[in-house]
């Protein structure tokens, strides 16, 4: 029995509904990507990654991104210390488990570019010397999509490492009461701080093994390579999905499944994660007069390209 029911259930002691996103952060997790949480100010992206902190056992760190950051205040540096004559490294908040990079779009390119190594690679590489970083390493940055004062979009290589981008969305009617009624006397980091942990980073490590060991079917496959040809062949993209998207998208299938009790992949699966992991990665054409965004295309991608059976699949 793996463990992801069981850090969502104890996320959403502390996020009121959300549970696709929840679920979707951790499959992001356990497929050894990152994930981009886009939404306006307030609705909770910091803390579902301070929850999520605390229900792994691990380190946790914050690097508030602003225009005056630079790559040495992520990564670390080399300092001079002259009673032992020698550079000695400063490690930078990158070296922990999990890392909340808080309004990245906030950076200057040059400093958004220092995340990159890390979160491709999972090293640094300072002063000609590379340096591991954790093997469960997990970056959660977090962007306002509505406030382009004072930021800078992230380019296609930066969005391109991000294994999902979601957005938490604003809760409904019942879930905003939930959300009076829960938190009524002003409780919410006393709440965070009495989170227990419920999985340790082994855990998070054997998970990651034993999903990538869920199987899926020759069709399926095909299934994924037809949606993916079907981005680049539009007219309405100016460049689609990468090989690295596609492995994004299997990789996932194959965690979704894994989260569901299911040691096969099924057309669903790929279906309900096309979006959020494939979207982000077009760089749309400017045709004039269409208002499509990337989901909507991915959706009616989704629509024309043929199903592989059940039947065929369980086979």
């Amino acid at each position: 029995m793996n463990k992801i029911k069981e850090i969502k259930e104890n996320i959403a002691k502390i996020i009121v509904g959300k549970e696709d996103v929840i679920l979707y952060t951790l499959v992001s997790m356990v497929a050894g990507g990152h994930v981009l949480l886009e939404d306006v100010p307030g609705t909770g992206k910091t803390m579902l990654a301070k929850a999520l902190s605390n229900s792994i056992e691990g380190s946790f760190n914050r690097i508030q991104f602003t225009p005056d950051l630079l790559p040495s205040d992520i990564t670390g540096l080399n300092v001079y210390q002259a009673g032992k004559g020698e550079f000695v490294f400063n490690e930078g908040p990158v070296f922990c488990d999990i890392l909340l990079a808080d309004e990245i779009n906030r950076a200057t390119p040059r400093t958004q570019a220092g995340l990159l190594e890390c979160m491709e690679e999972c090293q640094v590489t300072i002063d000609g010397q590379t340096r591991k970083l954790s093997d469960a390493f997990f970056v959660i940055a977090t962007q306002n999509p509505i406030e382009t004062s004072g930021t800078f979009p992230l380019p296609e290589a930066q969005l391109d490492r991000f294994i999902m981008k979601l957005s938490m969305g604003f809760p409904g009617k019942a879930q905003e009461l939930e959300i009076l009624k829960r938190f009524q006397e002003g409780n919410k980091t006393e709440k965070l701080s009495e989170m227990e942990s419920v999985a340790s980073l082994s855990d998070i490590i054997t998970m990651r093994k034993e999903a990538m060991a869920v199987r899926v079917h020759q069709d399926l496959l095909a299934y994924i390579t037809e949606i993916i040809e079907a981005t680049r062949k539009r007219n309405d993209v100016a460049s689609g999905v990468s090989p690295r998207g596609s492995l994004a998208l299997l990789y996932c299938a194959k965690v979704l499944a894994y989260a569901n009790d299911r040691n096969y992949v099924i057309p669903e699966d790929i279906k309900a994660l096309a979006v959020p992991v494939l979207a982000h990665r077009l760089i749309m054409g400017n045709t004039y007069g269409s208002s499509k965004n990337a989901a909507s295309v991915i959706e009616e991608i989704l629509a024309e390209v043929p199903v592989p059976t059940e039947a065929n699949i369980l086979n």
